[in-house]
């Protein structure tokens, strides 16, 4: 082993300084994109022209305090609360079909807009894609309006407003999910001469599957949410009853509603929480 020089002693215990990279680079995309952000949140600011100092004015905090004052105390009355478990039951019901709704379409819609090998048809791609964009683009209150025409007040319009939402959010989840998966035995079943759906059943399918199901329990915990607001529009679960009780300024009531809403998004994020971390262990 050759000694080192004394030269080198010193430079191993005094390495040189070095500049630290410039805060903002011309090149870096990454700069560029920051800034334009940046641009955009100050634009966003002087647009709105919102009233910081009334906000945090005393007379608003005294009617905000005024305001939480009426929410106390809830009524715990056993017709009411009864009232409200029924309707936390239809909202937990609305959210868990339309997520199994979504997700059958979904994942019926993800296979054409995923390119799996060279052998899938190209020209059904692009439509395909351009359906999912169009069934998330439209927000779940948005549906919940138009199919309340032809639903009617009720579930139904809220279940198919998430479902067809959900379906176009998952359809984009499961279809980027299967493109990343390894190609080797899904090549491997197609030189023996395996169709393409068995391919899909045996090769691609069990080695997607826990992700498919992570991103479902996940949009699931958005649907428990996006539930109990769809109801302000008449589709039916604590959403419904909400409105109501807050047009007559029922507010002790209301107080009851959300903390059923609170209570059953807190229990339904662990429990999927749980779910998905065993399915990706």
């Amino acid at each position: 082993m050759k000694p080192l020089s004394q030269a080198s002693f010193r430079e191993a215990a005094n390495p040189p300084y070095k500049l630290p990279p410039p805060l903002f680079n011309a090149r870096c995309r990454a700069c560029w994109f920051m800034a334009s952000l940046l641009l955009l949140v100050g634009a966003s600011f002087v647009s709105l022209e919102l009233d910081w100092a009334a906000f945090a004015s005393v007379e608003a905090a005294r009617s905000m305090g005024r305001f939480v004052a009426e929410f106390f105390p809830p009524d715990l009355s056993p017709v009411f609360v009864n009232k409200v478990a029924w309707a936390a039951w239809e909202t937990l019901a609305m959210s868990a079909l339309g997520t199994a709704i979504a997700a059958v379409l979904g994942l019926a819609l993800a296979v054409p807009a995923s390119h799996l090998s060279t052998q899938d048809p190209a020209w059904l791609r692009s439509p395909t894609r351009w359906l999912l964009n169009a069934l998330r683009a439209i927000p779940e209150l948005v549906w919940a309006a138009l199919l309340l025409i032809s639903a009617g007040l009720g579930p139904m319009a809220g279940t198919l407003a998430l479902a067809l939402h959900t379906s176009g959010v998952l359809g984009r989840l499961f279809a980027e999910a299967m493109e990343n998966v390894p190609t080797g035995p899904g090549d491997a079943l197609r030189t023996q001469g395996v169709g393409p759906l068995r391919v899909f059943a045996y090769a691609t399918l069990p080695q997607v599957l826990p992700q498919l199901m992570s991103y479902t329990l996940y949009r699931w915990e958005n649907n428990i949410r996006a539930a109990a607001v769809l109801g302000v529009v008449g589709a039916g679960g604590l959403g419904q009853l909400l409105s109501f009780h807050m047009g007559l300024f029922h507010m002790n009531k209301t107080a009851t509603i959300l903390a059923a809403m609170l209570l059953m998004v807190v229990c339904v994020d662990a429990l999927s929480f749980a779910a998905r971390r065993w399915l990706t262990r």
